[in-house]
C-alpha cells in the first residue's frame, strides 16, 4: 500500500496561539523584523514594537465595533503596516484575511471582481488597506457588500488595550487557496493548526553548531509561503526575518541573493520560477562580495520543481558559496496551513526518471530515459500521506494515485462551505487534488489531477510538455499552458498548446514559433501537438501566487475571451484611478465614505 508517515511525532508548539506567540517573541528585544527596499535600505522593527503598535490599532478596531471572531481583510504590499495590521486584528480577537493588492494593472477589471468575491466569501466586515492601494480599490468596494468599511491605519486613532483572549481552537486566519484549477476558496485555519505547522517547520532547522537561524523572504505576505512559512515561523522561534517586496525581487532578482549574504540568512524559500529567473537575470557583477555559504534551506515549492533548473542554479552560484545540499524541494498547500512533505535538509536533492509510457498508464516504473521527477521528501513530523484511486481505496506500491494527507495543521474546512469541506475532508484526511508516486517513502508529484492532459485514455503531465519550450527562441519561458480537450465536432481528444511569445521576439521568430514549439515537444515527449496558439505576453490567467490556471485558460479560449491585458501607461492608469475615485464617491453618496469612525463599523 502506498503510504508514508513522518519519522517523528508532531513537536509541541512554543505557544498555543499566535497572540501568545507574539507576547513571547516581544520578550526577545534583540530579535528583529527588517524591511528592505529596492535601494537596499532597511527599516527595522522589533517584535516588541510590533506588539505595542498592534495593541494601539487593536483598541481602535474595538472602538469601531469589530467583535471577536469577525473577519478583517488586509490589502497591503510588503511593509510594516501589513504586519502591524495583521497582529492588531489578532489582538482584537478578530480574524485576518490577507488579500493580494492589484499587482497586474492591466487586469484591473478581473482583480475587482475576484477581490470583491473574496471579500464576500470571507464575510469580511472591514478592509484595512495601504493608502496607495486604497486609491484604486473603489470599484472593488462598490462590488462588495455595501456594509463593508475601508480604512487606512492613518485613519485610526491608536488606543492601547489588553489583548483579547483567544483559544487554540479559535479561527486564526482565513487563507485563500491558490485557485489553480478552481476559483480560490476561503481556507479556515485555527490558531492550533497554524502553531502546529510552524512548530513542525522549525523542528526541521533547529539552531545547532553555533548557527542561529534567520530568514529572508521576498514572497508576498498574502501567500502561505510568505506569511505562515516566514513570518509565523520567525514568530514561533523567535528569530530575525528580513522581508522584501515581490515586485522588488522581480525587478532585480540579485537583491534576493545579496540580501541573504548581507544578513547571513539561513532559510529562504521561493517557487521554482524564482531560481530560473536568477539564472536569466543575475549578472556576475551583481554579486560582487556576495557569500551564500550561510544559506542552509533554499526551499523550493508552490509549483513544479524542475531538476534542470536546480542543477543549473547549483552550478551557477557555487562560486559564491552556495552548497548543493541547500536546495530543498518541498510540497504543501493552503489547506494544510503550508507544508506537508520536506526533502531532507543537508542532503543534495534527488530525482528519479520514470518510464514515460508506464507513467501514462499510471505506473511508476523507473527507466534510463523518460520523465524526471524531483523528490519532495517525506511527511513532516506528525503528518501522513497516502495514495488512493478514484474510488478512495489505497493503491498498490509503485502506482500513481491521488494524494491524501493527514496531520496536525489541516484546515477546519472551507469557511461557510459545508459541501466543499465535506468533499475535501473525509475522516480526518485531506484530498489534496494532486497525483503522486511514493518511492521508498518519498513523494514524487505527478501533477494536479484536474490539469493532467488525457489523450486517447492515457495521462500526460502538462509540466513536462510546457518545459519542452524552455529553450525555444521567441517563446516566453514559463508562460505556456498545455491542455487536452475534445472539440465539439471532434472524435478524439486533442492537445492544445497556448503559448505567450517573448516581448523581444522577432517577426521571423513569431512566424515560425508554432512549428518550432511542435518540434520541441515532439522531441522531448514524443507527443504531437494538434494546435498551437501564440498569445500576447500576459494573456494567460494566473493565480494570486503567479501559477497559470490551465483550466481557466482553456475555458476562455473556447469562449473567445482569452485576451491580453490592457496596456498600462499614464493614460490607462489615470483612468483607473479616476474610476476608483468615482466609485468611492458613489459609495459616500449612498450613505458612507468607507472610512470608519468611532463607534461604527465603517459602513459605506
Amino acid at each position: 500500500m502506498s503510504v508514508s508517515r513522518g519519522e517523528f511525532p508532531a513537536p509541541a508548539p512554543s505557544a498555543p496561539t499566535l497572540v501568545a506567540a507574539l507576547e513571547r517573541a516581544a520578550r526577545h528585544p534583540g530579535v528583529v523584523l527588517r524591511f528592505l527596499d529596492a535601494s537596499e535600505r532597511e527599516e527595522i522593527l522589533t517584535w516588541s514594537e510590533v506588539r505595542d503598535r498592534a495593541l494601539g490599532v487593536a483598541g481602535a478596531l474595538r472602538r469601531l465595533g469589530i467583535e471577536p471572531g469577525e473577519r478583517v481583510a488586509l490589502v497591503h504590499p510588503t511593509c510594516p503596516d501589513f504586519v502591524v495590521s495583521l497582529f492588531a486584528v489578532l489582538l482584537a480577537g478578530a480574524v485576518p484575511v490577507p488579500l493580494y493588492p492589484p499587482v497586474r494593472l492591466g487586469r484591473l477589471d478581473e482583480y475587482h471582481r475576484r477581490t470583491a468575491a473574496m471579500l464576500l466569501a470571507s464575510g469580511s466586515r472591514l478592509v484595512l488597506a495601504d493608502a496607495r492601494v486604497r486609491r484604486i480599490l473603489g470599484r472593488t468596494l462598490e462590488l462588495a457588500p455595501p456594509s463593508l468599511g475601508c480604512a487606512r491605519l492613518s485613519d485610526l486613532t491608536p488606543s492601547s488595550v489588553e489583548p483579547k483572549e483567544v483559544r487554540p481552537e479559535d479561527l486564526g486566519l482565513v487563507q485563500f487557496s491558490s485557485g489553480t484549477t478552481v476559483d480560490p476558496k476561503p481556507v479556515a485555519l485555527s490558531h492550533r493548526a497554524l502553531m502546529a505547522q510552524v512548530a513542525a517547520l522549525n523542528s526541521h532547522w533547529p539552531d545547532a553548531d553555533g548557527v542561529v537561524n534567520s530568514g529572508f523572504c521576498w514572497l508576498p505576505l498574502y501567500h502561505d509561503m510568505g506569511l505562515v512559512g516566514c513570518v509565523f515561523s520567525a514568530l514561533e522561534r523567535p528569530g530575525d526575518l528580513t522581508l522584501m517586496g515581490p515586485e522588488v525581487f522581480v525587478a532585480r532578482p540579485s537583491l534576493w541573493l545579496r540580501g541573504i549574504s548581507r544578513f547571513r540568512a539561513t532559510i529562504s524559500p521561493a517557487p521554482n520560477f524564482a531560481y530560473a529567473l536568477c539564472l536569466e537575470r543575475v549578472r556576475d557583477e551583481d554579486l560582487e562580495g556576495v557569500d551564500l555559504s550561510s544559506w542552509r534551506g533554499a526551499l523550493n515549492g508552490a509549483e513544479s520543481v524542475s531538476p534542470r533548473v536546480l542543477r543549473a542554479f547549483v552550478s551557477r552560484f557555487a562560486r559564491w558559496g552556495l552548497r548543493p545540499e541547500a536546495l530543498t524541494p518541498v510540497y504543501g498547500l493552503s489547506e494544510a496551513a503550508l507544508a506537508v512533505t520536506f526533502a531532507e535538509l543537508g542532503r543534495p536533492f534527488t530525482s528519479r526518471v520514470f518510464d514515460r509510457d508506464a507513467l501514462a498508464d499510471g505506473q511508476g516504473r523507473t527507466a534510463d530515459d523518460g520523465v524526471e521527477i524531483v523528490s519532495v521528501g517525506r511527511p513532516l513530523p506528525g503528518f501522513e500521506v497516502q495514495l488512493r484511486d478514484e474510488a478512495g481505496s489505497p493503491v498498490e506500491t509503485g502506482r500513481v494515485g491521488r494524494l491524501w494527507a493527514r496531520g496536525p495543521s489541516l484546515m477546519d474546512g472551507y469557511l461557510d462551505r459545508r459541501d466543499a469541506t465535506a468533499a475535501a475532508l473525509v475522516d480526518g484526511w485531506l484530498d489534496t487534488g494532486d497525483l503522486g508516486l511514493l518511492v521508498d517513502g518519498e513523494l514524487h508529484l505527478v501533477g494536479r489531477a484536474k490539469d493532467v492532459v488525457i489523450l486517447r485514455g492515457r495521462n500526460y503531465l502538462p509540466d513536462e510538455i510546457e518545459a519542452a519550450l524552455d529553450d525555444v527562441a521567441g517563446a516566453r519561458r514559463g508562460c505556456a499552458a498545455a491542455v487536452g480537450h475534445l472539440p465539439e465536432d471532434g472524435e478524439r481528444e486533442e492537445l492544445l498548446l497556448l503559448v505567450e511569445h517573448d516581448r523581444k521576439a522577432t517577426s521571423e521568430e513569431l512566424l515560425t514559433l508554432p512549428e518550432r514549439c511542435r518540434r520541441a515537444i515532439l522531441h522531448e515527449t514524443s507527443l504531437a501537438v494538434d494546435r498551437v496558439e501564440v498569445l500576447e505576453p500576459g494573456t494567460l490567467p494566473r493565480t494570486s501566487s503567479g501559477k497559470i490556471r490551465r483550466g481557466e485558460a482553456l475555458s476562455r479560449f473556447l469562449r473567445g475571451t482569452l485576451e491580453p491585458p490592457v496596456p498600462v501607461n499614464a493614460l490607462t492608469l489615470g483612468r483607473a484611478l479616476a474610476g476608483s475615485q468615482v466609485a468611492h464617491l458613489r459609495r459616500r453618496l449612498r450613505g458612507g465614505d468607507g472610512t470608519p469612525s468611532e463607534g461604527s463599523s465603517g459602513a459605506g
